[in-house]
């Protein structure tokens, strides 16, 4: 099951890197919050921090998502 989760995190992580900045934040919410459930991490925390890294990721790194 953590193979499944994990290869669906990556694909979507790919994804994340089109779109406004609305979409980006809730990819990157969802993708820390599904890998914190799965490697039983602090759902709430990751889903902050990785909505904040999708939210400012092309600011922050324009050559890697654009």
């Amino acid at each position: 099951m953590r193979t499944l989760i994990i290869a669906l995190t990556a694909c979507t992580a790919l994804a994340a890197c089109e779109g406004t900045d609305l979409e980006r934040g809730a990819l990157g919410a969802g993708i820390a919050g599904g890998a914190a459930m799965a490697t039983g991490g602090n759902v709430a925390g990751a889903a902050a921090v990785g909505g904040l890294a999708g939210v400012v990721c092309d600011d922050v790194t324009p050559q890697l998502c654009r």
